[in-house]
């Protein structure tokens, strides 16, 4: 941390939770500010999540640059600031990542001697976890982080700061109180070893008001001043005060003074609601919600939109549990669950909208439903089965544009009261949830005819012919991608010739898969006439350009003659073959190739002669077999032709299942694949 000119670093590890990054240190901030930041899902669009995912250095020299590669972080944490990630890597072991915050740079970019710094730090803390794991002892971390706190630094009043009216207080970055002038301990009524050493919260109980909190987390991430109006205590309510917190490499310092009632102050400031649970209990963080409407914005599908409430709504109101019920022929059924006791929500699913439970009322009268014991509930609905003794429920409706979606219940552990600002963020947030979800039901009709169309526009069995053997694969995209256009197909040609054929249609989804079909159709026609490979690759474009769908097109066509092996090719935009030579030895061939389908009615497609000799392997492939976001495609066929090489000639359809395999064991697949191998038996 010091090294890299910062004020505060730490260190994530991977937890016992599968995907779930937990910070294991922290120094140079105060942890209780910063508990929402203490789990990570490592595939969250934050920084620290990229550096484990992709292994990658984050380097972040300010606030502004920071807002435009990850909007998420930013607006948890509006400050300006700079920020360092490095993954703690080792060999093929990925243990987590170590960061370090400092005052931004804004338009200087972070210099290569501190990038080496932080490399180096992260290197030899990777070196040491490799030993323990090396002896067998699990490098996980499932606990709260360990706050690394320097000794207690007593600094001496001194007599200019004791003449001043206004209350001075100075805090560590810990948030420890290591001064108070006179004026402060008149001000609180306590003295000085009341006060040196404990936290400023502690001490304050009043400043550790939830209002208060995101003034704190600025000064403490920046280096700019902050000043707010502030109440002294609630019961009774106390007089108005003006706080200014101003920061400094080794702390905060605190000047409180009197101040004239504000003429607008938030309801939870001037007037906060009394009800049972702490005021961390009525959701310090009231900030998250921002983040979970810009994640709900990139969830797709709606186990997509579920997950994502779960990971940013339950944690920034402290929720412990989870239920979304979706309506469906005017009966709720369930969809997604998480903290309720295993099969207690099942003899809820399915129920009518006649039946008198909170979960259905709340969306038959469109308004949301808040208990704040579990005593409560059970007054208002008498003999509902409940899965707790102690604990708050929110019931929220989930309506789009007017339509019910369904409804969202929250649970939470321990009673606590709801705010005014709390019930209007929820049923806010409802509102967006709902539009998520109605948007994923929409998607999902449309993927699931996608991939109905897909499923029958496929080839479903292959010619067999003699002295050639041909084995196709399709593996759809993940991260909610729409099915694509990419296909394959071999066909007989009347003259007894074998056509393989290899393409994809740009874009995603129904139209992509029809104009997949089409050109599919099209491809076969022409071959089955006995056109020649530039024949075929010429009609077929000026097909596309005439149905001018928007959409334009590669493929790979090799006409091969099975008995002697002969083959011409041509290509038009598509990533070029692959052929395997029976000693092993595997090549990326060089076709001539044009430019791609249904741009230019003048194109031209040259042929390029080639031999597959007994025993070799000619393979097609789609650009999802080889392309992966950030990396030069020119590395994934290289990585395929290693495969390739590497594996064994027969059975074909093994090597087609491990050529496919290894891109389906990757989670982020942004694009559909297609494969085509093609081998000369004796």
């Amino acid at each position: 941390m010091a090294a890299v000119g910062g004020y505060a670093g730490g260190v994530y590890l991977r937890s016992g939770t599968e995907g779930l990054l937990r910070m294991a240190v922290l120094t140079g901030l105060p942890g209780q500010l910063f508990r929402p930041w203490w789990r990570m899902h490592a595939n969250r669009p934050y920084p620290v999540a990229e550096a484990f995912r992709s292994g990658q250095a984050v380097h972040l020299a300010d606030a502004e640059g920071a807002m435009r590669r990850f909007p998420q972080l930013m607006a948890g944490l509006p400050f300006p600031f700079a920020s360092l990630y490095e993954p703690v890597t080792s060999g093929g072991q990925r243990f987590g990542v170590v960061f370090a915050l400092r005052p931004a740079t804004p338009g200087i970019p972070v210099g290569a001697v501190d990038r080496e710094r932080l490399r180096e730090a992260a290197d030899r803390l990777a070196g040491e976890l490799a030993g323990l794991a090396a002896h067998g002892n699990p490098v996980v971390w499932d606990g709260d982080p360990v706050l690394l706190r320097p000794p207690a630094r007593h600094v001496s009043p001194r007599e200019a700061v004791d003449r001043l009216a206004r209350a001075v207080l100075s805090v560590d970055r810990q948030g420890r109180i290591d001064f108070a002038n006179s004026a402060a301990q008149d001000l609180l009524g306590l003295g000085e070893p009341q006060l040196l050493g404990r936290e400023l919260w502690e001490a304050v109980p009043w400043l550790g008001h939830p209002a208060y909190e995101d003034h704190f987390r600025a000064v403490f991430m920046s280096t700019e001043s902050v000043s707010f109006p502030a109440r002294r205590g609630w019961h009774p309510p106390g007089d108005w005060l003006s706080v200014v917190l101003d920061p400094g490499p080794d702390g905060v310092t605190l000047t409180v003074g009197a101040a004239e009632k504000p003429s607008y102050a938030p309801a939870a400031v001037a007037a906060p609601e009394a009800g049972p649970g702490s005021a961390a209990d009525r959701a310090s963080t009231l900030y998250r919600p921002v983040a979970l409407a810009i994640a709900l914005t990139e969830a797709v599908t709606a186990r997509q939109v579920s997950a994502v409430v779960t990971e940013e709504l339950l944690p920034a109101f402290g929720g412990r549990q989870l239920a979304i019920y979706l309506l469906n022929e005017r009966h709720l059924h369930l969809a997604w669950e998480t903290g309720f006791p295993t099969g207690f929500l099942d003899r809820f699913d399915g129920v009518g909208l006649d039946v008198r439970l909170p979960g259905v009322e709340t969306l038959t009268s469109g308004r949301p439903l808040f208990f704040e014991s579990m005593q409560h509930l059970a007054a208002a609905y008498p003999g509902i089965p409940l899965d707790a003794d102690v604990g708050a429920r929110a019931f929220l409706p989930l309506i789009a544009s007017g339509r019910p979606v369904g409804s969202c219940i929250l649970g939470f552990d321990a009673p606590r009261g709801f705010s005014p600002e709390e019930r209007t963020v929820l049923t806010a947030l409802a509102g967006l949830i709902a539009q998520a979800l109605q948007r994923a039901r929409r998607y999902d009709s449309e993927a699931a005819l996608a991939r109905g169309l897909q499923a029958a526009l496929l080839p479903h069995r292959l010619p067999v012919r003699e002295h050639v053997q041909t084995v196709g694969r399709y593996l759809p995209g993940t991260l909610g991608m729409d099915v694509g256009g990419d296909w394959y197909d071999v066909v007989e040609t009347g003259s007894g010739l074998l056509a393989l054929v290899i393409g994809d249609v740009q874009g995603h989804g129904v139209a992509a898969a029809a104009t997949m079909g089409q050109l599919r159709s099209a491809v076969r026609a022409f071959a089955l006439t006995g056109s020649s490979p530039e024949e075929v690759m010429s009609g077929t474009n000026q097909l596309l350009i005439d149905l001018d769908p928007g959409q334009f097109a590669s493929c790979c066509y090799v006409l091969l003659d099975p008995e002697t092996g002969a083959a011409r090719a041509v290509r038009a935009g598509h990533p070029q073959p692959l052929l395997r030579h029976p000693d092993g030895r595997t090549e990326v061939l060089d076709l001539a190739g044009g430019v791609v389908l249904g741009i230019d009615p003048e194109a031209s497609y040259p042929v390029t002669e080639l031999c597959l000799e007994t025993g070799s392997v000619l393979a097609l492939y789609t650009d999802g077999l080889v392309e992966k976001p950030g990396t030069d495609i020119d590395v994934g066929v290289e990585r395929l032709r290693l495969s390739l090489a590497a594996a064994r000639p027969t059975p074909l359809t093994e090597t087609a299942d491990r050529l496919i395999g290894e891109a389906g064991s990757t989670v982020d697949r942004p694009d559909d694949t297609a494969l085509l191998l093609a081998t000369r038996t004796p």
